[in-house]
């Protein structure tokens, strides 16, 4: 019966890889959210073969900008494995020159055609924002906050509203899709050609959920 059971669900799980081998990026990881929050991840890509298989070189399909915090892991909550995703992490998810060029290398050298701008829900880094007119950091932890106060996106939210982290939130993706679809000599030029999509995504810390921008 054991020996049964775990030919079925190995069988189930292989079925499930092949059919998302055959969607479009952005289908892919809403597929993977979706078994990651219904509590059933399938984790491929794992194994000592797949291991193997990379040594030979990497394709990700999708360039994911998210923020450093250790409750939303890319490749567990989209329910991708070792070589799907090209992850760039920072506090905030905030995008520089050194992410740019890591970036440029994964749509000119990996031939990535889908990046994802993912914030979430209660960001230290934005609630450091709100917090920054109270009090000031004597650490690097206040470039991050005068980063996030340059935004213009940030800049045009009424004061009466600055208390909304989730505002705030949503406001730093917005700014983090903005940078990329005007970024120069490359992504723009992409973007215009439609040869990329650049999108924004905000995680719920609640549901495990990802809603991406329309």
């Amino acid at each position: 019966m054991i020996l049964f059971l775990t030919l079925f669900f190995s069988c189930t799980q292989k079925q499930d890889n092949n059919h998302d081998n055959n969607l479009a990026p952005l289908e892919k990881l809403k597929a993977g959210n979706e078994k990651f929050v219904s509590g059933h991840p399938v984790h491929p890509h794992e194994t000592p073969d797949r291991i193997r298989e990379l040594k030979k070189g990497q394709h990700p399909f999708v360039v994911l900008v998210s923020c450093s915090d250790s409750r939303i892991p890319p490749e567990l909550i989209f329910d991708q494995g070792l070589g799907d995703i090209f992850s760039i992490r920072t506090a905030g998810n905030i995008i520089g020159d050194y992410e740019l060029g890591s970036i440029e290398y994964a749509i000119e050298h990996l031939h990535c055609k889908l990046i994802v701008v993912l914030g979430h829900e209660n960001c230290g880094a934005i609630q450091a924002y709100e917090t920054s007119g109270k009090e000031k950091h004597n650490d690097h932890i206040q470039k991050l906050v005068d980063y996030i106060a340059s935004e213009e996106e940030e800049k045009i939210i009424p004061d009466s509203l600055r208390s909304n982290i989730d505002i705030l939130v949503k406001a730093n993706i917005t700014h983090g899709v903005n940078l990329l679809k005007l970024s120069t000599p490359v992504l723009k030029l992409l973007v215009d050609k439609n040869e990329i999509t650049i999108i924004g995504a905000y995680y719920d810390l609640d549901t495990g959920k990802v809603l991406f921008d329309k």
